[in-house]
């Protein structure tokens, strides 16, 4: 799909993080999400989206389930995001399995990127999903931010590191002096 031939409407969602963008591709009456993007310093969300989507239109004010849930899960709250609401068509083979994989790891836990490659059954792909990771377009609902090096150590993160450590102490997950995850926030295999 050309983005610039399709018809896109976003909304924005202030948090104490910062303002996240939530752009939707107009499809008849369902408008699934294609697009949530996190706040970079110095840069205007509406601004950002227009340069990814320079078509897409503010939405209508009227912001629904999934932008309600956002903002819940952003002030602490423990949501269960739909992944139907997600627009998956341009995701496949290994990028949707660890995508998939990743919505699987709990509230409170992480996994390592290695971990995460050999759920999906790709022994020694730690990089590659980091890759994936990197371009995860769903940040927050697909929750990335649960996913840290070997070590413990956070990893990258579209929002930067601190937005990831925020996201993680809002969720219970607790980190030792050099700031590493504590083993037993570990899920599944290392």
């Amino acid at each position: 799909m050309d983005p610039k031939r399709m018809s896109y409407f976003y909304d924005l969602i202030p948090s104490t993080l910062g303002e996240i963008g939530l752009v939707r591709r107009a499809d008849g009456g369902r408008s699934p999400v294609c697009r949530i993007l996190l706040p970079e310093a110095g840069r205007p969300m509406a601004g950002k989206i227009r340069d990814l989507f320079p078509d897409a239109v503010p939405g209508r004010g009227k912001q629904d389930e999934i932008c309600k849930q956002i903002r819940g899960f952003l002030t602490g709250d423990a949501v269960d995001f739909r992944l139907e609401n997600l627009d998956f068509g341009s995701l496949k083979g290994f990028a949707r399995r660890v995508l998939l994989a990743d919505g699987e790891i709990p509230r409170g836990r992480v996994m390592t990127y290695g971990g995460l490659a050999a759920s999906v059954g790709v022994a020694g792909g730690a990089r590659a999903v980091g890759n994936v990771m990197a371009g995860n377009p769903f940040p927050l609902v697909i929750p990335c931010h649960r996913v840290v090096r070997s070590g413990g150590s956070l990893g990258g993160f579209g929002g930067g590191a601190e937005m990831k450590k925020a996201l993680l102490m809002m969720e219970g997950v607790a980190f030792d002096a050099q700031g590493r995850v504590l083993p037993e926030h570990l899920f599944g295999k290392a």
